[in-house]
């Protein structure tokens, strides 16, 4: 008996290259070198430190959606969704 083929993943998508932002983006410290303006009290190295987590969470929820499987896509969006009235 005969093993099809290892399915090739890929990995290599330009979207990836998207990632690098935010690991660099924080490293940049010419933007955060100050303590004004404050927001609620807080210098801004401290909120923006909150908005490099946002900037990352973005940016790593985009990569993810354009670089998935369409077939994944496709097939979340042709089943049919349990309402109320359905009880299984």
């Amino acid at each position: 008996m005969t093993n099809p083929p290892p399915v090739r993943r890929s990995d290599s998508s330009p979207w990836n290259w998207l990632l690098i932002v935010p690991v660099v983006v924080p490293l940049l410290t010419f933007l955060y070198n100050s303590e004004e303006p404050r927001l609620f009290g807080f210098p801004f190295f401290y909120w923006l430190q909150f908005a490099f987590i946002a900037l990352g969470v973005g940016t790593t929820t985009f990569v993810y959606r354009m670089t998935r499987p369409r077939t994944a896509a496709a097939s979340a969006t042709d089943a049919p969704s349990k309402g109320a009235d359905d009880v299984a």
